[in-house]
């Protein structure tokens, strides 16, 4: 009996409330209020948006934040699970690969615009009346700007794994279910979180055009940061716009201290190395949290949960990973397989081509390409002048734990900082000194998509191993030398992911950077983006069928030739372990 009485105060002091509880406990509940107080708004009819249209009123402006917010963390979910499983699929199958990595190619450069064009009709039919409707809409569109970075980032980390970290898994017999769970995921897990935190950063790029959307004679306005920001840019009512930059921030501070901070201190146990961290992450949120008694007693059970998950021993089909040489796969099997991708592609070009041919000609052809190879020429010099600036400036971040902590929420900010809200500087030096737009308006494109570079470079940085750090220091390596034998092999392949969704991403901010308005002055550069935006405000599909063709070619063609050749150099002659 006494030991039972132990057991039963023991269980009692550990389920006790201490000060700390009631402080996680006002958290948790204040966010579950403002989700379901979100949530609701949801549910109206869709005539409420033109009943209650949106205001420049800075009272208006927490709303607007938190119904963005809710948007943003929505498509980070959906995108966190496509992520896993996409990746995953595409790392193990060496067959699949073959058909999902160009898919993401293509997926990465099709424009927001493009999306839009063809899903605000299909989500608006799904939900007659209703505004959820157009907020799937706008989700979908947000998740567009948000999932292949992070798929980018999961499938190279799992293509990386050490390999004796893949003969330790052998020599343990883990199903292929327990090494996802064990190896891969804890192994990606550094860079996925700096790529998600990118994501929700380029949420907030493109989130203009996710909330203010005009596909033809189809007009919905959400209210949001994005169209409140379209609203001020329409009005030139740059005191609004410095609301709009404000709110911003703060939302941005918010949810890096609450989700993205705790998260980093979190996955710091993830890192591969044999020695220890210097300096670890810390978080307050996670502290917090921690130091909690009843309600990390309540977490046990999902805890447990999770452990009997992640060890369930299914019998998933053994997949050879991508690139490697085992099993020898049958010729035929690859035969048939790659005739059968062929005709599909065939067959899809048939139908863009029979589509496009009964309204366009070689003429519009012409002129596509054109604007695509102008659109090229831009990407490729503004990458590079992010590489030479950013690569050394991320180093130096990643490097230094405490120093990425404080640098973090700026870099976030920044990489959050949409385009349109430069208009009005760019569009009146422009107009005011006579510039062309060709030339000052190009720095708008690689605006917020030059942060992928920073992000993965911190990422891969933050990921390198200490005790290699040591040993390069006790051979006295230094100066170039380091550079060129110790850490840029160690991020080599960060670096490549960032770059190839960096380019992407410009690609599809080039529809956003090459019209510029501000009031009644507008401004328009020549380039495919501007071409995208000509249609699509036109409602003209079949150009803008034929821009986002073109885009998506010229884009797989620039991965297939550089970027791909480039990734498989680093996976062969730079992998650790």
């Amino acid at each position: 009996m006494r030991l039972q009485d132990f057991r039963g105060a023991a269980i009692g002091q550990a389920l006790r409330p201490n000060v700390w509880d009631i402080a996680a406990l006002i958290l948790v509940v204040g966010a579950l209020v403002l989700i379901v107080y979100g949530g609701e708004q949801t549910t109206a009819p869709l005539s409420e948006l033109e009943l209650m249209p949106v205001s420049l009123d800075p009272s208006n402006l927490p709303l607007y934040a938190l119904r963005t917010t809710l948007r943003m963390l929505l498509a980070i979910v959906c995108s966190t699970i496509f992520t896993f499983v996409y990746a995953a699929i595409a790392a193990k199958s060496r067959r699949a690969e073959m058909v999902l990595i160009p898919l993401l190619d293509i997926l990465q450069s099709v424009p927001i615009l493009g999306f839009l064009t063809f899903t605000v009709v299909f989500f608006m039919n799904l939900f007659p009346g209703q505004v959820l409707g157009a907020e799937l809409a706008s989700v979908f569109a947000i998740f567009t700007s948000q999932a292949w970075n992070m798929t980018f980032s999961m499938y190279q980390s799992m293509r990386n794994v050490p390999k004796d970290l893949e003969e330790a898994t052998r020599s343990f017999h883990l199903s292929g279910w327990q090494r996802f769970w064990r190896l891969d995921v804890p192994f990606a897990m550094p860079g996925l979180i700096w790529n998600a935190m990118m994501s929700m950063s380029g949420g907030w790029f493109f989130v203009v055009a996710s909330e203010a959307i005009t596909v033809g004679n189809t007009t919905v306005t959400l209210p949001g940061v994005g169209s409140y920001v379209a609203l001020a840019i329409q009005q030139q009512n740059l005191s609004a716009i410095l609301y709009a930059i404000l709110a911003m921030l703060l939302v941005i501070i918010a949810y890096d201290q609450l989700l993205f901070r705790p998260i980093v201190a979190w996955a710091d146990k993830f890192r591969f190395e044999q020695t220890a961290s210097g300096d670890a992450p810390t978080s307050w949120m996670l502290d917090l949290f921690r130091r909690t008694r009843a309600l990390r007693a309540l977490t046990r059970p999902f805890a447990a949960a999770n452990r009997m998950i992640s060890n369930l021993r299914i019998p998933l089909p053994r997949l050879s990973p991508a690139g490697s040489g085992k099993g020898r796969p049958s010729r035929l099997v690859d035969a048939l397989w790659i005739v059968l991708i062929l005709a599909g592609t065939a067959y899809a070009a048939w139908l863009t081509y029979r589509y496009l041919s009964a309204s366009l000609g070689m003429s519009d052809v012409l002129v596509v390409i054109g604007d695509g190879l102008v659109t090229l020429l831009r990407v490729v010099v503004l990458i590079s002048l992010a590489t030479l600036i950013w690569v050394p400036v991320g180093v130096w971040i990643g490097l230094r734990p405490k120093l990425a902590e404080r640098v973090q929420p700026l870099a976030q900010f920044f990489a959050a900082f949409p385009a349109n809200l430069a208009f009005p500087v760019f569009v009146s030096l422009i107009v005011h000194y006579g510039l062309s737009a060709n030339v000052w308006l190009s720095p708008l494109m690689i605006l917020g998509t030059q942060w992928y570079i920073l992000f993965n470079v911190i990422a891969g940085a933050s990921a390198f191993p200490g005790d290699l750090r040591e040993a390069a220091s006790s051979f006295h390596l230094g100066g170039w030398r380091w550079w060129f034998k110790v850490i840029l092999p160690g991020i080599f392949p960060y670096y490549i992911t960032g770059a190839i969704t960096a380019s992407g991403g410009s690609w599809n901010a080039s529809i956003v950077a090459e019209v510029a308005s501000w009031g009644d002055t507008h401004l328009q550069a020549t380039g495919l983006g501007a071409y995208i935006a000509a249609a699509t405000e036109a409602g003209d599909f079949p150009r803008v069928v034929l821009g986002v063709a073109t885009m998506c070619i010229m884009v797989t063609l620039f991965n297939r030739l550089l970027w791909r050749p480039l990734y498989a150099y680093g996976e062969r002659r730079l992998r650790l372990g």
